[in-house]
This record gives C-alpha cells, sequence and structure tokens, in this order.
C-alpha cells in the first residue's frame, strides 16, 4: 500500500484534498443557511463570505513570502491545523450558544479559516511543484486541483443540505472539522515531495513581496491586475448564494445545496476544459481570462432577465464555468510562467486578486441589492465586467506568454 501512494503520490494528494474540500463545502452551506435562515439579512451573508476572502488581501502577501523563504511543505502543514481549529470553532458553536453569540462564534470561525487558507493554498501551489517528475507536467496536474476541488464543490453541498435536513447543522459542521484531519496525515506521513528541488528566496528586500512584483515581469503584472478588476464584477456569487438560491429555487436548505451543486457542476466543466487544454491557454492570458469573464458576464445579465427556473439555473451553470476558468486560470499562468523562486509569492499574489477582489464584490453586491434588488445587480455588475472582458479582448487579442523551461516569462 506505502509503495503504491508513494508511485501516485499526486493522485493520493488530490484524492485527500477533495474529500477535505467536499466536507469544507458541506461545512460552508451548513453555515449559510444558519445566518440566511435566523437572520434574513444579505449584509450577514455577503460579511461571511468576505471573512473566508478578505484575509487575502491581508495575510496572502506575508505567506507568500514565508512559502518561499521557509519552505512550502512546513507552511503547508502548519495552515492544516489553522484550518483544523477555524473549524472546529464552528462546530462547537451550534450546541454550546444560540442567537448573536452563535453567529459572532461561527463568523469567527470562517474568519480563522479564511486566515489559514490564505496560508494553504499559497504554500500548496508551490508544494505541488515538488511533486511533479518534469517541468510540463506541473500545468495539467496544477488545473487538476481546480477539477478536484469543484467536484468537492458538487458533492459538499447536497451532503450539507441532506445533514441539516437529517441531523441539523452540527453533523455537516463536524464533518467539516473532521475532513482537515485526512491531508494532514498525508503530507506528514505518506508523500515524499522533492525536497532538494525547491528554491527558497533569501531574507530581507530579495525576499520581499515587492521584489516579486517587480521581478515577474509586465505580463503576469497585467493577469494580476485583470484578474482582480474581473473578479470584483463577477466573482459575488458565492457570498450571496444563499439569497440568489431563496430567489430561483425556494428557501430550504435542499435548494441551496442543488443551486450550488449546479455551479459546482459548471465549474468542473470549466476546469475539465482547462486541463485538457493547459499548455495551450497558459500561454494566451488574454484569451483565457478575457473569454471566461466574458461568459460569466454574460450569465449574469441573463439571471436579470425575467425567467424561470431552469433558465436561471443554466445561467448558474454558465456563471460556475466562467469564474472557474478565471480563477484556475490565473493560477494557471502565474505558476507557470513565473520562476520557481517567486512562486510562493506569485500564488500570493493571485489570491489578494481573485479572493480580495471578489470579497469586495460580494459586499460591493450585497449592498446594491439592499439598494436595487437582486436582477438590478446582476444587470448592472454583469454590464461592467462585459466591458472588461471586451476590453482584454480587443486590446490585447495576440499576447502571447513563452513559459522557459529555464524559469522566466517574455511577451511575444
Amino acid at each position: 500500500m506505502r509503495g503504491w501512494i508513494l508511485r501516485n503520490q499526486r493522485t493520493t494528494f488530490l484524492i485527500a484534498s477533495g474529500l477535505s474540500t467536499a466536507g469544507s463545502f458541506a461545512g460552508i452551506t451548513a453555515k449559510g443557511w444558519i445566518l440566511m435562515h435566523d437572520t434574513a439579512n444579505p449584509l450577514l451573508l455577503a460579511l461571511h463570505f468576505a471573512a473566508l476572502a478578505m484575509p487575502s488581501l491581508l495575510v496572502s502577501g506575508r505567506a507568500g513570502e514565508l512559502t518561499d523563504r521557509l519552505g512550502c511543505e512546513k507552511v503547508l502543514i502548519r495552515s492544516q491545523w489553522g484550518l483544523l481549529s477555524g473549524a472546529s470553532l464552528g462546530a462547537i458553536a451550534i450546541p454550546l450558544l444560540s442567537g448573536t453569540s452563535q453567529i459572532v462564534l461561527l463568523l469567527l470561525s470562517t474568519l480563522v479559516v479564511g486566515l489559514s487558507s490564505a496560508f494553504e493554498l499559497t504554500a500548496r501551489n508551490k508544494y505541488c511543484s515538488l511533486l511533479v517528475d518534469e517541468p510540463q507536467q506541473l500545468a495539467p496536474y496544477l488545473t487538476s486541483f481546480s477539477v478536484v476541488f469543484n467536484v468537492g464543490k458538487l458533492i459538499g453541498p447536497p451532503i450539507g443540505g441532506v445533514l441539516l435536513a437529517l441531523s441539523g447543522p452540527t453533523a455537516a459542521l463536524s464533518i467539516d472539522a473532521a475532513s482537515y484531519l485526512l491531508p494532514i496525515a498525508t503530507v506528514v506521513w505518506l508523500l515524499k515531495p522533492n525536497r532538494a528541488a525547491e528554491q527558497r528566496s533569501q531574507q530581507g528586500k530579495a525576499g520581499s513581496l515587492a521584489t516579486a512584483w517587480r521581478e515577474c515581469g509586465a505580463p503576469l503584472r497585467h493577469v494580476l491586475v485583470f484578474t482582480a478588476l474581473a473578479c470584483l464584477a463577477v466573482f459575488f456569487h458565492p457570498g450571496l448564494a444563499p439569497l440568489i438560491a431563496r430567489q430561483v429555487l425556494g428557501p430550504s436548505p435542499q435548494a441551496l445545496g442543488l443551486f450550488t451543486s449546479v455551479l459546482a457542476a459548471g465549474s468542473i466543466s470549466g476546469g475539465l476544459l482547462l486541463q485538457r487544454n493547459s499548455h495551450w491557454l497558459s500561454r494566451r492570458p488574454s484569451l483565457l481570462l478575457g473569454g471566461c469573464t466574458l461568459l460569466t458576464s454574460l450569465a449574469q445579465l441573463g439571471m436579470a432577465l425575467p425567467a424561470g427556473s431552469g433558465f436561471k439555473l443554466a445561467m448558474s451553470f454558465a456563471i460556475g464555468a466562467g469564474t472557474a476558468g478565471l480563477l484556475a486560470g490565473s493560477n494557471l499562468i502565474t505558476q507557470v510562467a513565473a520562476a520557481p523562486v517567486l512562486r510562493g509569492r506569485m500564488a500570493g499574489l493571485g489570491q489578494i486578486a481573485f479572493l480580495g477582489g471578489g470579497g469586495l464584490s460580494g459586499l460591493l453586491a450585497a449592498f446594491l441589492s439592499l439598494r436595487l434588488g437582486l436582477s438590478a445587480t446582476f444587470a448592472l455588475m454583469g454590464g461592467v465586467g462585459l466591458v472588461l472582458a471586451l476590453w482584454e479582448l480587443t486590446l490585447r487579442p495576440r499576447t502571447l506568454l513563452e513559459v522557459l523551461e529555464n524559469p522566466g516569462v517574455r511577451s511575444t
């Protein structure tokens, strides 16, 4: 058994991460339904998502610096223990507390998970490069995580919805906490990465986030800036998923599970398409990111139309596909086109771009939905995303990145 694991390290790590993701989304579904059921306040839902995403603005840069300086494996293990601790807070909030104190502890749990996730995602990106045998294997392996992540998104919400209906939120949140034990055990005891291949940065200015920003080159800086702007316009649906599901399908936890599963099914489709074309698309950032933003924006405009639930579920599928391609594509480009010594910090900059932009987008969309209504919010933000996408596709259509085996990148 141990021999099979060592021969299939990449698969083992993917499976452990996928099971953990499924448990995590069961917990997120439970928390979102509790907040919506108890308060019916979209701003509180947006605050919940912001607590998960916004820490990236605060700590992802530092996470990238520590990953490059201390080593990705050490940072990965510590961050996974942080995820377990944060999820455990949510699990104990339900049986021990009620009312405002329960909501506060649930939000605190999400904040701890968000802080730990910033370190975990940054370290995991660089850790993947230590599990591949050839540089050409990195691009499809990184995109495999997008597929596995979205499979977890697909099966996690129905699990959360069923557990909510049958056993209450405590069971869903307990599974969320327990799911983090598997990747911890996998990294600590089962995997043997090629530690000698890791390139670490020096202390001081040479290992700073600002140095990585300067040295990564103008093409990658543009990728990061466009990703942040696009996410600000089109990546608000995770924070408002319970509100959107209530208006599209109804208020039950099963309806929320169905809605998020449709989003995840779209994300899986987008991730598979990206995985199968990872080498070709990673050299064409404007086509990849602009096209995904265009698809998501058009789907958001479709959500603004007075149509039936079937049509809106189809638009939700397209939103899932578009945002998965945008986020996974940005991560792919900034990893394979950056020098190995910069990859931790590039992952941190990527998180600041897409999770920070998404957190701000959720807060903005929640405010607009209170003032204008959900349909008008979809129309307004979808229109902004459409302008961004057309700008990227028309003004930078031939931008190519040449990914070199000797780490570096140049625009042609």
